[in-house]
């Protein structure tokens, strides 16, 4: 079974009425809820609890992280965030949705300022997937349609993609990249945009179908933590060297 943590800065919730309307527990348990019943195991974790929510132990055992953050990226531990790359580089699979691209795991894993052009404006945005193949797009509609979400536009200031699987347009004109692969050291990334806290777009069918496939992508193809250091040559039977 693949385990899961949803992390969530949990903030707008507790202090926006028409947030906490959409998603009265938390985007976190919205999130949680989507991916139990796709049959993973899944734990969420947030801002105000020790550690983040994020202690050693929870970490080691987390195959897949979904990252979500907004408003309050710089009260992030500087030392958390350094052990969630460090797992990315270990082989931690993580998706990283919508303002989550500013948190410092991201940014230290992209080595970019990660900024972009963005309005909220209650735009219609159209996904449109431009590699149909991807295992982030199989069972999934061609294009998706959000009646209401914020605009992300270009230049966004990521490292081109190992993989672009979803483009979006606004009414505004604006383009996105907004489903990205990347990899790090052992370790899968998938930034998704969509997912503005005042629309309902974690609700929406095709958009949990879409994390859902990212989290089986991301999950990591072995368990077993890289070795580094010195070591002795692996010799066979016959004294030649194992290549």
């Amino acid at each position: 079974m693949i385990n899961v943590t949803v992390w969530n800065e949990f903030v707008h919730e507790q202090i926006r009425d028409d947030v906490k309307a959409i998603y009265p527990e938390g985007i976190h348990k919205v999130l949680a809820d989507g991916l139990s019943k796709e049959g993973f195991a899944c734990r969420t974790a947030t801002l105000d609890q020790e550690e983040h929510g994020l202690t050693e132990s929870v970490l080691n055992s987390t195959d897949v992280m979904l990252w979500w953050g907004h408003t309050a990226h710089d009260l992030v531990d500087d030392d958390i965030a350094e052990a969630v790359v460090r797992r990315v580089h270990e082989g931690m699979g993580l998706i990283v949705l919508h303002s989550g691209h500013f948190s410092k795991p991201f940014k230290q894993l992209m080595g970019t300022s990660c900024d972009l052009k963005w309005r909220v404006a209650d735009e219609q945005e159209i996904l449109w997937c431009v590699n149909p193949s991807h295992p982030i797009a199989q069972g999934v509609n061609p294009s998706i349609t959000l009646d209401k979400e914020e605009m992300y536009g270009e230049f966004f200031d990521v490292p081109a993609p190992d993989e672009l699987v979803y483009l979006s347009n606004f009414e505004g004109g604006e383009v996105f990249r907004s489903g990205c692969t990347y990899r790090r050291g052992h370790g899968k990334i998938f930034y998704f945009r969509p997912g503005h806290e005042t629309y309902p777009t974690y609700h929406n069918e095709d958009i949990m179908h879409i994390i859902a496939n990212a989290v089986r992508w991301a999950y990591p193809a072995t368990n077993a933590r890289p070795q580094f250091g010195r070591t002795e040559p692996q010799r066979t039977l016959a004294g030649h060297l194992t290549i």
